[in-house]
């Protein structure tokens, strides 16, 4: 079997083609330089040179402030990359499955997002990856969508890594402490994701580790984890401003996964331990 994977220089990419070559699938791992998303010929050359069984998309343009100011470009990456895409693989007849975000959703309220809520996107990030979501949808019979949200890992930024950076030079940390969500691994997502692709259990889920915190919950279970001692002051959303729109309610319901028969990820606790220990085996702080 062979499955291509795009975005293999981000942090969610990156652990999905580790995850398939350990599972003995032929993983091709792309980003701009093998195939430019927003370039549909390059995207039909490649797809169909390359014939895999199934794409797995993880590329965006994930610059949520930025894309404020540069809506143009984040669509033609959010929006049109996952159309050129979708397209390529209805003419191979492959399955296609679509990283989306929690930003999709309003962002207002204390429920859970289910997979079938309406969406209400507040900032041009969350309206340009709907946006990618209606071009999978009404292009492709064979797709998974799957939305996550605060996502973390070994490859790339994150906001684990800046908590840590922020500790190197500082004795204070502001962070706010009024969205609540759920910190995702991409270690673990990329064990699920390689699960779901396999299967024709089509449709559209929701993915995060397991449990809610703040960002300053977050924060403070960082620098505990870390053995680092920080004062995290706790401070609004107006506090902190910020060009974009964050939700404020991110929490997400995973149930769909239970009830397809697939595993639920382990408590974000678990998910930061284990990862604090591989930054601090690679001598990341």
């Amino acid at each position: 079997m062979k499955i291509l994977v795009t975005g293999v220089k981000g942090q969610l990419g990156y652990d999905v083609v580790n995850e398939l070559t350990k599972r003995g699938i032929d993983a091709l791992g792309v980003d701009i330089d093998e195939m430019d998303i927003t370039d549909a010929e390059s995207v039909d050359r490649v797809i169909g040179r390359e014939a895999p069984d199934a794409v797995i998309h993880c590329a965006a343009y994930t610059a949520v402030d930025a894309a404020e100011e540069n809506e143009e470009a984040c669509r033609r990456v959010n929006a049109e990359g996952p159309q050129n895409i979708a397209r390529a693989c209805k003419k191979l007849d492959i399955k296609m499955l679509y990283i989306s975000t929690d930003y999709v959703f309003g962002g207002q309220g204390e429920q859970f997002w289910k997979p079938e809520d309406a969406c209400d996107p507040q900032s041009v990030y969350g309206r340009t990856k709907y946006e990618g979501e209606l071009a999978v949808r009404n292009t492709l019979d064979k797709y998974f969508i799957v939305r996550i949200a605060w996502v973390f890992g070994v490859n790339g930024k994150n906001f684990v890594k800046t908590m840590l950076n922020l500790s190197k030079n500082n004795k204070t940390v502001r962070v706010v402490n009024d969205q609540f969500g759920s910190p995702t691994y991409t270690f673990d997502l990329a064990k699920l994701l390689a699960d779901m692709v396999m299967t024709d259990k089509y449709g559209i889920y929701h993915a995060t580790n397991e449990g809610i915190c703040s960002w300053y919950d977050f924060a403070c279970a960082i620098f505990k984890e870390a053995g680092i001692e920080m004062e995290v002051v706790p401070v609004s959303s107006e506090e902190y401003a910020a060009k974009a729109k964050r939700p404020a309610n991110s929490r997400m319901d995973n149930g769909k996964l239970t009830e397809k028969g697939f595993d639920r990820l382990p408590s974000w606790q678990d998910a930061l331990q284990r990862y604090v220990a591989v930054l601090k085996e690679q001598n990341f702080f």
